[in-house]
C-alpha cells in the first residue's frame, strides 16, 4: 500500500505536532507505521553496517603481529562486501535472487573480501579479494 505526495505531507504534518492527551498519542500509532514501516530502522542500521561500521572495524584493528615472530605481520587494507551469489560447484559462482534462495532454502548471503598486506620471511605480499567469509543480506 503505497502514500501519494498529499497523504505522506498530511501524515507527516500530523506525527510532528505536539499530541497532549495519551489518547491523541495513541492515535499516531497508525501514521507512524504507514509513513515508516516496521523495518524501516533495522534495515538503515544494517546498510549503515555494511557501508560504514565494517569498514571501521577493520581499520581499528588493521594490524596483526606474531608473537612467535616478530618480522610477521598482517595488515587489512581494505575490506568490501559483495554482491549475493551461491556457488555451483567447485570455485563456481553465479549471482542469485532473494526468490531463488527463498525456493532452494539457501541464505541470501554476499561475500566478504579483504585486501591484506603480510610478510613471508623477508618478502612483503600484497594479496587482493581474499574472501574471507559470507555476510547474511538483510531485506524488507
Amino acid at each position: 500500500m503505497g502514500l501519494n505526495e498529499k497523504d505522506w505531507d498530511a501524515g507527516s504534518k500530523n506525527l510532528k505536532k505536539v499530541q497532549k492527551t495519551l489518547e491523541d498519542k495513541w492515535k499516531l500509532v497508525p501514521a507512524f507505521l504507514q509513513i515508516k514501516g516496521l523495518v524501516k530502522q533495522h534495515i538503515d542500521s544494517f546498510n549503515y553496517f555494511i557501508n560504514v561500521d565494517i569498514k571501521n572495524i577493520v581499520r581499528a584493528n588493521d594490524e596483526v603481529k606474531s608473537d612467535a615472530d616478530p618480522c610477521f605481520y598482517l595488515k587489512y587494507l581494505n575490506v568490501a562486501i559483495g554482491m549475493p551469489d551461491v556457488e555451483e560447484g567447485f570455485n563456481n559462482t553465479k549471482s542469485t535472487t532473494p526468490h531463488e534462495c527463498r525456493l532452494r532454502d539457501m541464505t541470501y548471503a554476499a561475500p566478504i573480501t579483504v585486501d591484506i598486506e603480510y610478510t613471508r620471511g623477508t618478502q612483503r605480499v600484497v594479496r587482493n579479494g581474499l574472501l574471507i567469509g559470507r555476510m547474511p543480506i538483510m531485506l524488507r
